[in-house]
């Protein structure tokens, strides 16, 4: 009841004001053990079925939360503690930034989606590295999503990933080089297969831990298709589909600046994920992540050969017993198809 009540109150306020408010709330409960260890025991639904094994990492469950929500990994312990299979910090950039002006967070309530503006506002990477390098190892694996800053150029840009991945290469289980957030300027100009190729190439001169590259929603399919085929050429060791959109025409009354994410998303992003399964499935790890809310979407999008799933909107509108629910409707799921495990539903339509 108390969880509930907190939850409606965070709908009633501000966005990003509400954000800030469960951000910590989040930290002030991962400060008493066992507080943390009883929210732990309320939220995480452990089945062997749910369980795989990716990149040597155990992922308990294939439900991540999505970058943005903690973007300085302030309450790794606690998010992990909501159920949480895997989580992924940031975006995070070389030096900090405040991001765009406010007001730059908006809800379309009745569509359950938002609309951000925020530009990778962050306290940047030393700030992050202290903060993970406090709860490391952690208790699930945790991806670092890094970008550039909004003052470098373009051709420098490949400069600003190498020296993110040199930092902190030790505090992550992955990396995820984001070229496809709208809310900097010019960045989506980097979704280039020459410039993505560069890209990864730069990381992987770095470290040996898996880099992943996170792409838009708003390219024709074919374009997407040749940049996740020449990505994963490139060398990498996975593909997010999708971040946001900026297909305004989804909602009644858009801003028109950011983009747009939760249950609008939901038939692009599978659209997506079908476009790029077809291409590269089998040959690099699929993370699938835009509208999904149920188990349903989950097993969707397993089927469709994804491997993990990521939620962030969803988590907003359905609170902290979501992860546990989708996790028990999941399983039912499986059960009726007569599929063992959630490893086996992968790919299953591709």
């Amino acid at each position: 009841m108390l969880e509930s009540a907190i939850h409606s109150l965070l709908l009633r306020m501000g966005p990003e004001a509400a954000h800030g408010l469960a951000m910590g709330g989040l930290q002030k409960l991962q400060q008493v053990g066992p507080a943390l260890q009883r929210f732990e025991r309320q939220h995480r639904l452990v089945d062997s079925r749910l369980v795989q094994e990716i990149w040597g990492r155990q992922f308990l469950n294939p439900i991540g939360l999505a970058a943005g929500f903690d973007k300085d990994a302030v309450a790794v312990p606690a998010l992990a503690a909501m159920g949480f299979g895997f989580l992924e910090v940031g975006t995070v950039t070389p030096k900090p930034q405040a991001g765009n002006p406010r007001p730059r967070l908006f809800r379309h309530r009745e569509l359950r989606s938002l609309q951000n503006a925020m530009g990778f506002n962050n306290a940047g990477m030393e700030s992050l590295k202290r903060s993970l390098a406090e709860n490391w190892p952690p208790p699930v694996p945790v991806g670092v999503n890094i970008g550039k800053n909004r003052q470098t150029e373009l051709p420098a840009a490949a400069e600003d990933y190498r020296v993110l991945v040199r930092h902190l290469k030790g505090t992550a289980d992955y990396f995820v080089v984001n070229i496809s957030s709208p809310n900097t300027p010019g960045l989506r100009d980097l979704q280039r297969g020459e410039a993505v190729t560069e890209l990864l190439e730069v990381c992987q001169q770095e470290t040996s831990i898996p880099v992943l590259v996170k792409l838009s929603p708003d390219m024709e399919d074919q374009t997407i298709a040749d940049l996740a085929r020449a990505a994963v050429d490139g060398g990498a060791a996975g593909l997010i589909l999708t971040n946001t959109t900026v297909d305004y025409s989804l909602v009644p009354e858009p801003q028109r600046i950011g983009g747009l994410s939760g249950r609008v998303l939901r038939r692009r992003s599978l659209e997506v994920l079908k476009v790029v399964a077809s291409e590269v499935f089998g040959r690099c790890v699929l993370i699938s992540v835009g509208g999904i809310e149920s188990a349903t979407d989950v097993y969707a999008r397993l089927r469709a050969g994804a491997q993990l799933v990521q939620i962030y909107t969803a988590l907003i509108y359905g609170g902290s017993r979501l992860v546990c629910e989708i996790n028990k409707e999941l399983l039912d799921l499986l059960d009726k198809d007569e599929v063992a495990d959630v490893a086996s539903a992968v790919g299953l339509d591709v």
